[in-house]
């Protein structure tokens, strides 16, 4: 049977930042059958929905720019999807595009390989952490290899994460980020803030400040990264 690939993007705001990437696939899965959406099911002894999401966030994390695959039976237009995805969904959650993929575009988790965050200082951060730690930021920028201990379960080891940085500068009194995403090299806005305050000599503290992603990239057909959703064309 001839299936649609559709590709959605959608927010996660507010206290859904405290929600992990399991529950949000339940959240969506939930939200598709209220929405009386005609999504594909596996075959077999236990049914599922045909959906992947691309490079979940880590808990804490806010976002305008998280993206599921799913195929479906039949689709009516996608001003309709979308209305009919958000009239059953939470003001936190919502979604903002929805486009048809052509038949051989690959799904969202292989393709993904940049993201882009805004880290904005809250209260919690004194006047003078924070400004140690953005006037630190060029100078940081301009070594030659950034150096962390990244840590896993079975042992630790350096390793230079400055090829992981596409961009990072000030933006106000915010901090951008355009980051390698994906499963070529994925590196956490989490680890360069660490780097960052390592840096500037200020103790990091994951609590001072806020990560917002701002959209989720992949390669587009003239060498410049492109949104996920400029993959696929509305309907």
């Amino acid at each position: 049977m001839y299936v649609l690939k559709i590709r959605i993007k959608y927010s996660k705001l507010g206290n859904l930042r405290f929600i992990g990437h399991l529950d949000v696939m339940r959240y969506f899965q939930k939200e598709i059958r209220r929405a009386g959406l005609d999504v594909s099911y596996s075959k077999g002894y236990s049914p599922h929905q045909i959906i992947s999401f691309a490079a979940p966030l880590a808990m804490g994390i806010t976002s305008d720019g998280e993206y599921f695959d799913g195929e479906f039976e039949s689709v009516t237009t996608s001003r309709e999807m979308i209305d009919a995805l958000n009239a059953v969904s939470v003001d936190e959650m919502k979604v903002t595009e929805c486009v048809l993929l052509p038949d051989d575009a690959k799904n969202s988790m292989s393709v993904v390989s940049a993201s882009d965050y805004v880290i904005s200082f809250l209260d919690k951060a004194g006047t003078e952490e924070r400004h140690n730690i953005l006037d630190s930021v060029e100078s940081f920028m301009s070594q030659d290899q950034i150096i962390i201990l990244k840590k896993t379960k079975k042992s630790e080891r350096e390793e230079n994460i400055k090829p992981g940085i596409m961009t990072c500068e000030l933006r106000d009194d915010q901090i951008y980020m355009l980051l390698s995403t994906g499963s070529e090299y994925n590196l956490k806005p989490e680890l360069v803030m660490q780097a960052l305050c390592a840096y500037a000599d200020v103790s990091h503290n994951q609590f001072h400040y806020h990560i917002h992603r701002l959209e989720t990239y992949m390669d587009g057909p003239d060498g410049n990264i492109i949104p996920l959703y400029k993959a696929g064309s509305p309907f």
